[in-house]
């Protein structure tokens, strides 16, 4: 189901209407049937996987939780019978214990994501090998159903479990209550990535209707409609036509549609995570922000602190930080710092640490080779600034242009530019050919197709540019106003006429200029593919 379909938009109708009528201690029951609904119409079979990730998650991280509570209690109960050693023999137990649970949980919600999503990837490897061993012999590729969402909704019920195991969170003793933070349906499809912690402040209490906090919510639902109608499904068009043709569309064409996708999938992303956002706030749930402001970053490692922050801060909590203090890891620590000096030895690990950050996180966008040039692209880019640091910093103490809004702005530019190419390796999808075209813009050029009417010929007219250019414009004026507080709040103080005018006009905005009807389709947000 669409969020921006008609079936969705009755679907939160019903949902809204019957929340607030209901008594509120039930709200969180009807939140979990409204979720189990919404993925039991996006696909029956898909509530098995769903439903085996909830029971046994929750089932092994009350176990965990019993061995703690018992470890604490004999502890506390033999303080003074058991000597430092004693105490630190039991603890080693109760720990290995732990973490034989923690392991089959893991295995098993890991191993259903892996099997579901990478097992074609790695037949499809495997069969290539082959043949370049020159093997007749080839396997065949399985009919597996990847369900909806699996990427997200496992990454945030294993993140519970291990903060379960490691102690920050208490375990949930309801297992429903449970089922509703797995499944939680705004989220369920392209996050953000929430944590047990922070989610269940709001999601599990009772809530009176709110009119201020109820229309925030609403406008900020119909924000995220106007990015993705108005202005992501219309790049759409310029951006299929270029990478569906490459034969046809090299050279500057391959510039522009780098730059039209950079544009459509933040459109995109961030009008999924608005409404997503939007829809808790009308049911009073605090859902975290997961983007703040990234074109403005100034680097590629600003950047990634403010696109998709709760899968960046999943990966550094649960992969980067245990990795890097891992036994093996530490012994390479010591073993590079001997052998290769301590000054460039210390950052042996961190690089390694780094790169399997990367090469998960881009296997985690997709089963294919150019999701997963794509992450390590990131990490060579990030590894390089890093050691450039010195350089950088002789320079900017020598060229006292730091603080410059020039200099600001071409940093903007600068990340903007590299970003955009990176993600060439997702609009093409095979790594031999993004290569391939990033020579055409060298190659060929032909940059006369910016002003000669060439663009034209994209399925975009004159019209669809204007609206885009005014819409980028609103976009990135937004952007800068939200830096001192939230445009929505400064609309709220203004008199009931401004009001009414800014809101039924962006609904009409997106009623008259979304990209749907004739010549258009309204597609599905990009991130449901993860």
């Amino acid at each position: 189901m669409l969020f921006t379909s008609y079936e969705f938009i009755g679907f939160l109708l019903a949902l809204f209407i019957s929340y607030y009528l209901i008594p509120q201690k039930h709200q969180w029951k009807l939140l979990l049937v409204f979720s189990y609904l919404f993925y039991f119409l996006a696909g029956p079979v898909y509530l098995i996987y769903i439903a085996t990730t909830t029971a046994s998650i929750f089932y092994l991280g009350m176990k965990i939780e019993n061995l703690s509570n018992r470890e604490k209690n004999y502890l506390r109960e033999n303080s003074e019978a058991l000597n430092k050693e004693d105490k630190k023999i039991y603890k080693a137990v109760m720990k290995s214990k732990k973490w034989r649970l923690l392991l089959i949980a893991l295995i098993l919600n890991i191993g259903i994501l892996a099997v579901s999503k990478y097992t074609n990837f790695a037949i499809a490897n495997l069969n290539s090998l082959l043949r370049a061993a020159g093997s007749s012999s080839q396997f065949a590729l399985r009919n597996i159903i990847v369900p909806l969402g699996i990427s997200f909704y496992t990454f945030q019920a294993v993140s519970y479990l291990i903060d379960v195991y490691r102690g920050t969170v208490a375990a949930e003793r309801n297992p429903f209550r449970f089922a509703l933070f797995v499944s939680f349906f705004p989220q369920l499809i392209q996050g953000p990535i929430s944590r047990f912690g922070d989610l269940k402040k709001t999601l599990f209490q009772p809530h009176a209707f709110d009119r201020t906090q109820v229309s925030y919510g609403l406008q900020r639902i119909l924000w995220g409609f106007f990015k993705k109608l108005v202005i992501a499904d219309r790049l759409l068009a310029g951006v299929n036509e270029i990478i569906r043709n490459p034969e046809i569309y090299g050279g500057a064409f391959v510039f522009v549609g780098m730059l039209f996708y950079a544009f459509e999938l933040y459109a995109d992303f961030t009008g999924g995570i608005d409404i997503t956002i939007g829809i808790a706030q009308v049911l009073g749930i605090k859902v975290a922000e997961n983007f703040k402001r990234p074109y403005f970053s100034k680097s590629i490692k600003e950047y990634w602190k403010r696109w998709h922050i709760s899968m960046g801060t999943w990966f550094t909590d649960y992969v980067f930080y245990p990795v890097t203090v891992s036994k093996p890891m530490l012994r390479l620590s010591k073993w590079s710092r001997r052998n290769l000096g301590d000054a460039f030895g210390k950052r042996v690990p961190i690089y390694l640490s780094s790169f399997i950050v990367w090469f998960t996180t881009g296997l985690w966008h997709g089963a294919s080779w150019n999701f997963i040039a794509w992450g390590l692209a990131n990490w060579v880019v990030i590894m390089a600034s890093q050691e450039l640091d010195p350089l950088y910093n002789r320079f900017h103490k020598r060229f006292q242009i730091k603080e410059r809004v020039l200099f600001k702005t071409f940093q903007v530019v600068r990340t903007i530019l590299i970003m955009s190419l990176i993600r060439t390796f997702d609009c093409y999808r095979d790594v031999p050919l993004t290569f391939k075209m990033w020579g055409s813009m060298v190659a060929e050029g032909n940059w006369r197709i910016l002003w000669d009417g060439s663009l034209l010929g994209l399925g975009l007219g004159v019209a669809d540019y204007v609206i885009l250019l005014l819409g980028l414009l609103l976009l990135v004026g937004v952007s800068l106003k939200q830096r001192s507080g939230a445009v929505r709040t400064d609309i709220a103080r203004k008199p009931y006429w401004v009001k009414f005018a800014v809101w039924y006009g962006l609904f009409l905005i997106v009623l008259i200029f979304g990209a749907y009807g004739i010549g258009y389709d309204v597609s599905q947000f990009i991130y449901n593919q993860f």
